[in-house]
Order: C-alpha cells, then structure tokens, then sequence
C-alpha cells in the first residue's frame, strides 16, 4: 500500500488549539530556557496539535501523519496563565508530504510563527 492522502484531505483544512499557561509549560520546566514563560518546545507542541487537528478524518484510518520539519520564530513571551491560541492551516498537499502554516496568538499578540510539514504514514507501521 502506498501513503497517499484521501481526496478530503486538501488544502485549506483549519483547526485550532488553546492553552493556558502553566508552570509545566515554561522554558524553566522543559529545560529549553531559565525564564518563566512559555517554552518553545511547548509552542511546538501545540502547533502540531493544530495541524494534526486540521487533517481531522481525511487520511482514513489506515493513514496518520508524523512530524517532519519545522521552522519556528517565537516572537513574544507568554506568561504563567496567558491563554495562546494555535491556528494552523494545511497549505499544500504534495503527495505524502503536507505543508502547514501555524500562527500562535495571545490577545492581540502574535507570540510565534510556524511552518511545519508532515509526512503521511502507514498506521501499521508505527503499531
């Protein structure tokens, strides 16, 4: 069987993840810095969820997706109880390899700015 996504799975899907900042989520907790807000690989993580979300059904069961590559610029703090909302929206379909750009706001702040590509996967395979 070749990873090939389904015809639902098209650009323009959207999803979008929210968080509150926790204690758990700083750069000081993950170990990625010594301050107390919210650490890049906790941005990471929600930008993947965005987009993990953004697929929703269209790969079919038999099908998921693994992150790929990623380019990040973490633009603006984010404190200990700060809500930061990912958006992600799937920009290109190129046969396993899906292309995704992610915005991370708080209020009206842009906090980070996301590509990020997935590769479609055989579920089995990671079973």
């Amino acid at each position: 069987m070749v990873a090939e996504p389904s015809d639902a799975c098209v650009p323009g899907r959207r999803a979008s993840v929210e968080l509150r900042v926790t204690d758990d989520d700083t750069a000081s907790a993950l170990g990625s810095g010594d301050v107390p807000v919210l650490g890049t690989p906790r941005v990471l993580a929600i930008a993947e969820q965005a987009s993990l979300s953004a697929l929703g059904d269209s790969l079919g069961p038999e099908l998921t997706s693994v992150g790929s590559w990623v380019e990040i610029e973490h633009r603006a703090p984010s404190r200990v109880g700060d809500k930061v909302r990912a958006d992600a929206v799937l920009l290109g379909v190129h046969g396993r390899r899906l292309e995704f750009s992610v915005t991370v706001t708080s209020k009206d702040t842009e906090v980070a700015h996301i590509r990020h590509r997935r590769t479609i996967v055989e579920r089995a395979k990671f079973g």
